[in-house]
């Protein structure tokens, strides 16, 4: 385990949790008071009530904050969510076991290989079969890279929300690297649908090692760049450092996971206490902070992308050979090759496209480290071929009920760097 070095040169004392006098509130109507939890009976002319979003560049998408502030201090805040619900879960239930990744891949559009990866962990418990060796070690590697690549758009638009443009250009540009990889072996750049139930849609591309390394060679200087533009500068460092602030008892009681949980010093990662994959397989570092606020926030990430070459580079020397899929015709469909020359196989791959596979009854839960934090996936089977129920265990939605502890206290400005410090992704949260 590792921790963060995060501004030694500043007294801890320092950086401490900046709060808001509860005494006073401002006169509301009854609707606003009740959702703000203030007392429409008592008056204060110095108070008003703020709505922030929810089209506001900063706070990543629709998402609404109810304010109230006293001058440019946040007294009291509350998320306001829903205008984005797509009822994927529900829609989930029409939808084929394998049809299903389609579905759960649009929910975080950041790192939508971890939502894939949960669905076919889950629906795989409940067919009871284990995925050779190959795709394994294949879901690692696309993972650790879908890993980077969200890290990077995190550091991209964290910058730009406080006025740092050029890391804005600096991340997209990184970003895009591995999003041309992602397009190389899936096809797509974003939604892949790659992480199947099985294994994965299929094998990795010839010279996929040399575009890994040419990769890894090309963020890992890049990320030194980052230190210099902002991890070292002192303007950068005054907008984060005891901002935000948590402890580990407040994120435990909120259920916070990811990097809000591990900047308060709680080392919680899936990988390592509940492991899934091969990751027990390999060499890494969970990444903590010691002071619970935006900045360890932010550097946790940006050691986490370091971690996460550290794993690539370990999966490029181990890549196993065989197969990426299990070969059972109930799951699976034919290879391409077998369909030209064998009906039962064309049959096959018609069949199960059609009407996809049955999974047997019962149910199961399954859970990966997204770049947010537990990304679970609760499936219920009636031994059909559609889910009876699916419940996703989404960590932005859980994450922004931190969002009022983060705020109080806080200025206007300051709020705008705690909502980029969550992360929150809204096509997951209005699931």
């Amino acid at each position: 385990m590792t921790v963060t070095e995060n501004n030694e040169a500043i007294d801890g004392a320092e950086r401490v949790r900046r709060r808001g006098d509860d005494s006073a509130v401002l006169r509301l109507s009854e609707a606003d008071a009740a959702m703000i939890g203030a007392d429409p009976d008592a008056a204060d002319d110095e108070r008003v009530l703020l709505n922030m979003g929810p089209s506001h560049p900063s706070t990543h998408g629709v998402l609404r904050l109810m304010l109230e502030m006293e001058g440019e201090t946040i007294l009291r805040s509350k998320p306001v969510v829903g205008y984005l619900h797509t009822g994927m879960e529900k829609q989930a239930e029409q939808l084929t076991f394998l049809q299903g990744c389609t579905n759960v891949t649009r929910m975080d559009y950041a790192s939508p290989l971890f939502t894939e990866l949960a669905f076919s962990l889950a629906t795989e418990k409940l067919l009871g079969i284990e995925v050779p060796e190959r795709a394994v070690w294949i879901r690692m590697l696309m993972c650790e890279l879908n890993r980077m690549s969200s890290h990077l758009l995190f550091m991209a638009t964290n910058g730009m929300d406080l006025g740092a443009v050029s890391m804005m250009i600096y991340g997209w540009r990184e970003r895009e690297e591995v999003l041309r990889f992602f397009e190389k072996v899936t096809g797509l750049r974003m939604n892949h649908n790659y992480i199947r139930p099985g294994g994965v849609a299929a094998d990795l591309p010839d010279g996929w090692q040399a575009d890994v390394e040419r990769l890894l060679e090309l963020i890992s200087p890049r990320l030194e760049e980052y230190d210099i533009l902002m991890t070292g500068q002192p303007i950068w460092r005054e907008r984060l450092q005891g901002v935000g602030v948590l402890n580990a008892d407040e994120a435990l009681a909120l259920s916070a996971t990811g990097p809000i949980l591990r900047s308060t010093g709680y080392a919680w990662d899936l990988r390592r206490d509940e492991p899934y994959l091969a990751y027990p397989e390999v060499d890494f570092d969970v990444i903590v902070g010691s002071y619970g606020d935006s900045f360890d926030r932010y550097a946790i990430r940006l050691n986490e992308i370091r971690e996460s070459m550290r794993i690539v580079e370990q999966i490029l020397d181990r890549m196993p050979t065989g197969d990426y899929r299990v070969q059972d015709k109930k799951v699976t469909p034919p290879p391409r090759v077998r369909i030209d020359q064998s009906m039962e196989a064309l049959i096959h791959h018609f069949k199960i496209f059609t009407e996809g596979f049955k999974v047997p009854e019962g149910e199961a839960y399954a859970a990966v480290e997204s770049p947010r934090g537990e990304l679970g996936i609760y499936m219920v089977s009636d031994g059909s071929a559609t889910p009876y129920r699916m419940h996703v265990r989404g960590p932005s939605y859980i994450n922004l009920q931190t969002m009022p502890h983060l705020m109080q206290g806080g200025l206007i400005a300051d709020g705008v760097a705690i909502i980029s410090s969550v992360d929150p992704i809204m096509g997951e949260v209005d699931r």
